[in-house]
């Protein structure tokens, strides 16, 4: 089997509910005392030989680390290659990375510095919507575009704003709507009769599965159990044993990582496996989440996630290579290849465009598709992207993409095995 990365067990969206009201609290007050810098000019990208510099502040220490890592190395290689193909604009590109240590006031202490004092030329996002919620609201006070690579819970984009933009094919809320779409696609005897919900109380985990309930009811699936459970939940006997007693053919869960390794571990001690199982972030975090069930255990399990290492999209075959390159062979981590998609997406409109003007940039992404790694992305007035996520399925040991057809490595969708 391949190497696989390891990535960390840090969910891609989101944050507990209180928190979201403490965050905006927080921003709304070390945004209203923010100096709002100088938007760079139109005609920024002609006759200067200094470098075009994107300001980005990155959780490099603290929870976020290990993702914010990954997304440093995607970032960094997308400006290694831009620079070796002659840059933006024909000026070369730095990138001005800071580490806001996984922290929200940090990161607005980080992103306004970038803008009015360090007068960045762009600004590319940080990770996960706890950092970017309060980021991009100092990104669009200071009229700045903003790109982000991870953080699609619904909350980001019900402010208004018309500079952010999510590099990644869809929200939390559409992120089941390619696995609904599969069990349409099934034969009627072959389609779960009955459904289990547990989700994690996260506002990215639980849009996806509040969703999915929703639209697996409207055709026919039957909700036998749902439960909404704290974010440090560590037991899940009581969860396992109500859904055992159900009998669901499918069980979809709302799991950031350890959540979901232990309601299937607490699922094995009672020796009930359902037909099928969907968790949302947790088998994306590869060998460790193998590791944590069993690789045995993993057959048949869906996800659904943005990238895919095989994928046959623009510059993904040399962004695979360069990652391998350097850095012992490794597959990139999700979060790695999703920077390198929002680095291609700011590029896309600053060619297009052919200045920094950060009004015209925005204006140019919400007209227009721009083709990445990850496949084509376009947006809505929001920001939101308008694109479905990648089904993907372990097979064999590995990870399989099965849907959308045009995206599939594989044209195998494999039957879940009972817990080895």
């Amino acid at each position: 089997m391949a190497k696989q990365h390891k990535p960390g067990h840090v969910a891609r969206g989101g944050w507990s509910r209180s928190t979201v009201r403490a965050v905006a609290a927080s921003a709304a007050v070390l945004l209203s005392v923010a100096a709002c810098g100088t938007k760079p000019s139109e005609e920024a990208g002609s006759g200067s030989d200094d470098p075009i510099v994107i300001g980005i502040s990155l959780p490099l220490t603290g929870d976020f680390s290990q993702p914010g890592g990954e997304a440093r190395k995607g970032y960094e290689i997308w400006v290694d290659q831009i620079n070796a193909d002659g840059g933006l604009l024909g000026r070369q590109v730095e990138l001005k990375i800071t580490d806001d240590a996984s922290n929200q006031d940090t990161v607005v202490t980080d992103y306004t510095k970038l803008i009015t004092q360090d007068n960045v030329d762009l600004l590319l996002g940080t990770f996960s919507t706890l950092l970017n919620f309060p980021a991009s609201a100092v990104a669009e006070k200071n009229g700045m575009l903003y790109v982000e690579p991870a953080g699609g819970a619904p909350k980001m984009f019900d402010r208004g704003f018309d500079k952010l933009f999510f590099a990644q094919q869809a929200t939390a809320e559409h992120q089941p709507d390619v696995f609904v779409d599969y069990i349409e696609s099934l034969p009627e005897n072959e389609r779960p009769k009955t459904a289990a919900y547990p989700t994690q109380d996260d506002p990215f985990t639980t849009p996806v599965i509040e969703s999915m309930q929703k639209q697996l009811e409207a055709l026919g699936v039957e909700t036998v159990y749902t439960t909404t459970y704290p974010a440090d939940a560590t037991n899940f006997q009581t969860i396992a044993s109500a859904i055992a007693a159900a009998k669901p053919d499918l069980i979809a869960q709302g799991a950031v990582f350890e959540d979901g390794v232990g309601l299937v571990r607490s699922l094995q001690q009672l020796n009930y496996s359902p037909k099928m199982l969907f968790q949302t972030s947790a088998p994306s975090n590869a060998a460790q989440y193998s590791d944590g069930i069993g690789v045995a255990n993993t057959e048949g399990v869906f996800y659904t996630v943005s990238w895919n290492e095989k994928a046959n999209t623009p510059k993904n075959e040399e962004f695979v290579a360069e990652y391998a390159k350097r850095f012992d062979g490794g597959i990139p981590a999700e979060d790695a290849a999703d920077a390198y998609a929002a680095a291609q997406v700011v590029q896309a409109a600053v060619e297009a465009v052919g200045s920094l003007d950060q009004d015209r940039l925005a204006d140019w992404l919400h007209a227009n598709e721009v083709e990445t790694i990850l496949g084509p992305l376009a947006w809505d007035e929001t920001g939101a992207p308008t694109s479905d996520f990648l089904l993907a399925q372990w097979q064999n040991g590995a990870v399989e993409i099965v849907a959308p057809a045009d995206a599939a490595t594989t044209d195998t969708v494999v039957a879940k095995t009972p817990w080895q």
